[in-house]
């Protein structure tokens, strides 16, 4: 019994001491680089997180104070805002753990899973939101305490507009797919704070409820389109969409760039993450050594990481004239000695 556990825990050692050899990984970039992402990804998350909480505190009490239906609804958006936000908190820190025995392609979609997540939040929220809106359509109420509703609506736009500019800044170092959800959901949030201010106003000052029950219905619109936006972009990283037609483009040029390349073929390309996996099958003369062929995709590799610094590249040899399929090409397979 005692020799079986011993074996069992030298077989798990012996894999985990093997997956830690990097020689038999590429390395898709440096790992200063990864951590600056990182890094900047895990602040600004912070950052979103304390600012969703402001923003309920600041909202709550204004429609207390105005029983205004807009802001009843930007009041929904930041709630679930902060679920999103504290979803992408998690997530980011979840997708940058490094590739392990069970997840050798490493935990990047973890953000789109994410991003998931906030469409369906947002979903919900332009259907709680449409709802209440034609409610008071039909059943128009007074808006009351406007100043303090302009007041609270102003600083929200504010706060929301530095946590957008903060999360491109995120977005420029990172190119994380969970921030890019959660900047691109403030940034509706900041578009549809200036329809709340112009419904505020409109039933406070101009007694024109109705316009206020309006304004609250563009921004369920408004959050319902960029649910479906965001929804897809989600599910194009999860059912391994590849990158478009530009890129593959820049792929193959790169790669082709040396003479002694002469085809590509059986070419993917998709997202996990922040990071882009290419994989490919590369032409080269027959008559070349190992070494010969190992040092001309090791270039290779190297154009590719300076066009995609995040990048998780594996280059096959075949030798020219004598490729046979691997597996399940690829329905774009026509890319077979593509020059």
């Amino acid at each position: 019994m005692t020799i079986t556990l011993m074996a069992r825990r030298s077989g798990r050692l012996g894999r985990a001491l093997a997956f830690r050899d990097k020689s038999a990984m590429t390395s898709p970039a440096s790992a200063a680089d990864f951590d600056d992402a990182h890094a900047a990804t895990r602040s600004v998350t912070r950052l979103s997180v304390g600012v969703a909480l402001v923003l309920i505190a600041l909202k709550a009490f204004a429609l207390g104070a105005s029983g205004s239906v807009s802001i009843l609804a930007t009041l929904a958006d930041s709630a679930l805002d902060l679920v999103a936000s504290l979803g992408v908190f998690f997530a980011v820190r979840w997708a940058a753990l490094p590739a392990d025995e069970d997840h050798r392609y490493g935990h990047g979609k973890g953000e789109a899973l994410a991003a998931m997540v906030q469409a369906g939040l947002v979903f919900a929220s332009a259907l709680f939101v449409g709802w209440e809106a034609v409610q008071r359509i039909f059943d128009p109420r007074p808006v009351t305490a406007g100043t303090w509703s302009v007041a609270v609506v102003l600083v929200s736009m504010a706060l929301t507009g530095w946590l957008v500019w903060m999360q491109g800044r995120a977005i420029r170092r990172s190119d994380s797919l969970a921030i890019k959800a959660d900047r691109s959901h403030y940034a509706a949030d900041l578009a549809s704070n200036v329809v709340v201010l112009i419904g505020v106003i409109s039933g406070a000052f101009l007694s024109a409820p109705g316009l206020d029950a309006a304004a609250g219905l563009v921004i369920s619109v408004w959050l319902f389109w960029g649910a479906l936006t965001l929804l897809r972009t989600a599910a194009d990283h999860l059912v391994d969409k590849a990158l478009p037609e530009a890129a593959r483009v820049t792929i193959t040029t790169a790669v082709l760039a040396d003479p002694r390349i002469s085809g590509v073929h059986q070419l993917r390309t998709r997202m996990a993450g922040s990071v882009v996996m290419i994989q490919m099958h590369v032409d080269l003369d027959p008559g070349l050594t190992l070494d010969a062929a190992h040092a001309i995709v090791v270039e290779a590799e190297n154009r590719l990481l300076a066009a995609f610094p995040r990048a998780d590249i594996l280059i096959h040899p075949d030798p020219r004239g004598r490729a046979e399929s691997h597996g399940e090409a690829p329905a774009d397979a026509g890319q077979d000695g593509l020059k």
